[in-house]
């Protein structure tokens, strides 16, 4: 009876077939004498879904948090910073067009920048304060687009300042109010050199979202930034000889012509990842003056090697969390193969061989990795699309700042998804569940009937 049974089962239990499924199925149903071991099938799987959800959420919040910083930083700063080397940067309207027209170059402007004590009523700060003039101001979209209080109209001719809004509640100032700038390098006198103090009425105040920019930049027109920082020098006009030791001071102001200077220039490129290319592009074009040049990776290396190492430090960590799940499955399948040694006995007595028990085990504990995966994915994007919605919710509800922006540098909580990491924690996942079923569903298959039913 035996030998015209055993063949029968053997041709039904192909590799994955649905008597395979059907048992393993059957073990993943709760019935009342095993509801232990299946409430603790189901805490791997919420154990499983809470480390992809965080893993997800985190990696999200940290991909956001850099993207939303290089946004600010570059939107705000060039990736490329071109100094004058040889002579003075006199030339800078001809250098800027000769600049724009290389190919890969999004644009860039000029400016002049000084470092200054801002005053208030409220109190006084350092502050960084940059000259530019409204052609300028429109190509920078984050900072022209940022104004919460004011307006750029006629700004060239405005003979105001525009502030960052956290400065501004620093300093004590609305729009209107007087702004004084102190800056140490002033007129040279028989005593040395005394402070130059200047007021300016408040004619912007923006929000760049981005604490650092907000509470240390200041912005004025070109021409009273040159003035005021002494970027010009006066110089003979072309054609004029020499002077009359007794000229009169009319005649002196009438002879000579202000030759403006600036500071620095920014670079914008379509490619900001493409520095080293476009730095040989910009060094080597003919059409343009000697500059020395440094790029955004420069200036915020140690910044953003930060970051990267703590993205990678995070991601270990976290993964310990599914590493942990993935043990839980390797306990609870042990729990399930000695509570089921008596059915395992049966099977073999019908002709199972020893794959189609280790498969059963197999696919039990791969599915509930599957399933917690799939709901840890569903809970992780979900999450991490309303971060900034639920930190305010749970800011607000606790009454403590999460994520204080005076630490963060952001404002809000920014959260962008990577598919490619989503699929590399899948992928994590999944792998580690599927391992941790091969040693329980192994000793599964090692059961010996005769020894398992002797004392059924």
């Amino acid at each position: 009876m035996t030998d015209t049974a055993q063949p029968a089962l053997n041709k039904g239990t192909r590799a994955f077939s649905r008597f395979e499924w059907l048992i393993a199925g059957r073990y993943l149903r709760a019935r009342r004498k095993e509801a232990f071991i299946s409430v603790i099938a189901s805490l791997t799987m919420v154990g499983v879904a809470i480390g992809v959800a965080t893993l997800i959420v985190v990696m999200s919040v940290m991909n956001g948090f850099r993207a939303e910083l290089l946004t600010k930083i570059l939107g705000l700063n060039g990736h490329f910073t071109a100094f004058p080397i040889e002579r003075e940067f006199t030339d800078y309207k001809e250098t800027i067009a000769a600049l724009e027209q290389i190919d890969g170059v999004s644009f860039a402007v000029y400016f002049v920048e000084g470092q200054v004590l801002a005053s208030g009523p409220g109190s006084s700060t350092g502050a960084t304060v940059r000259g530019m003039d409204a052609e300028n101001l429109e190509k920078l979209d984050l900072l022209y687009n940022s104004a919460v209080q004011g307006g750029w109209d006629e700004w060239d001719s405005s003979k105001g300042v525009a502030i960052g809004y956290r400065l501004a509640q620093a300093l004590g100032v609305s729009l209107g109010d007087q702004v004084q700038i102190i800056n140490p390098d002033g007129a040279m006198t028989p005593f040395g050199s005394t402070p130059q103090i200047r007021s300016y009425p408040v004619n912007v105040i923006f929000n760049l979202g981005m604490v650092e920019f907000d509470s240390f930049f200041m912005y004025m027109p070109l021409e009273p930034a040159q003035t005021y920082f002494k970027k010009f020098e006066e110089v003979l006009k072309p054609g004029m000889g020499p002077l009359d030791p007794l000229a009169s001071d009319a005649e002196i102001d009438a002879a000579y012509e202000r030759v403006n200077q600036v500071s620095a220039a920014e670079v914008f490129i379509d490619d900001p990842d493409n520095v080293i290319e476009m730095r040989q592009r910009l060094q080597s074009d003919p059409s343009t003056r000697p500059l020395v040049l440094t790029d955004w990776q420069q200036r915020n290396e140690t910044f953003f090697s930060a970051l990267q190492v703590e993205r990678v430090v995070m991601f270990t960590i976290l993964s310990m969390i599914i590493l942990v799940a993935a043990f839980n499955i390797i306990s609870s399948l042990i729990m399930l193969v000695k509570d089921k040694s008596s059915d395992i006995a049966v099977l073999r007595t019908m002709g199972a061989t020893r794959g189609a028990i280790m498969r059963i085990f197999s696919i039990t504990g791969t599915t509930i990795g599957v399933i917690g995966t799939l709901t840890g994915v569903v809970l992780g994007l979900i999450v991490a699309a309303n971060a900034e919605t639920l930190r305010a919710f749970v800011s607000n509800t606790l009454g403590v700042a999460i994520f204080p922006p005076e630490v963060f540098f952001l404002s809000t909580l920014p959260s962008k998804t990577d598919p490619v990491e989503v699929a590399v924690v899948v992928g994590l996942a999944l792998g580690l569940s599927f391992l941790a079923t091969l040693y329980p569903a192994w000793r599964a298959a090692q059961y010996d009937p005769v020894e398992a039913l002797r004392y059924e």
